[in-house]
């Protein structure tokens, strides 16, 4: 099968998507209403466990914060492949919302958010990318460090 797109840049990237993440509890991991494909919050999770836990600024350095959002941010792609069987049916990343658990001192949080902005980049380009939220909270679920919220548009 000759690969276009997205598909095609995933694999020029040498990206081998994991499998698609599994929920925590009784949800989903995406819900498509239209033309809009929604994603619950997407955790670094590696074989449904915690890649990392713990805050930036305290047990966590920039570098593993940008590590946890790209491995989270993978864990969209999958998702998105899974339920649409390509992605090359992403027209626009509308909205990307990147929540990071600080320790409350740490302010890299653009730079750690960067990790899934250029991810996204280079996987669907610069035409598709996304309006971008970043916030510093106290904790996320199971203590890991980033959650993301992410809406694509897609074709029929």
């Amino acid at each position: 099968m000759q690969l276009t797109g997205a598909d095609r840049r995933l694999q020029d990237l040498g990206i081998q998507l994991p499998v698609a993440p599994t929920p925590f509890g009784p949800y989903v991991e995406t819900v498509q209403t239209g033309n809009l494909l929604f994603f619950s919050g997407m955790l670094p999770v590696v074989d449904h466990k915690p890649k990392y836990v713990g805050r930036l600024g305290k047990e966590l350095d920039t570098a593993a914060g940008r590590d946890a959002a790209y491995t989270a941010a993978l864990g969209v792609l999958a998702a998105a492949k899974e339920h649409l069987g390509s992605l090359d049916r992403v027209t626009r990343v509308v909205r990307l919302g990147v929540f990071i658990a600080t320790s409350g001192d740490f302010f890299d949080q653009p730079k750690v958010a960067d990790a899934v902005s250029d991810l996204f980049r280079d996987v669907f380009g610069i035409e598709k990318m996304a309006v971008r939220l970043v916030i510093g909270v106290a904790s996320l679920p199971l203590g890991m460090p980033i959650e993301l919220d992410v809406i694509f548009e897609v074709a029929e």
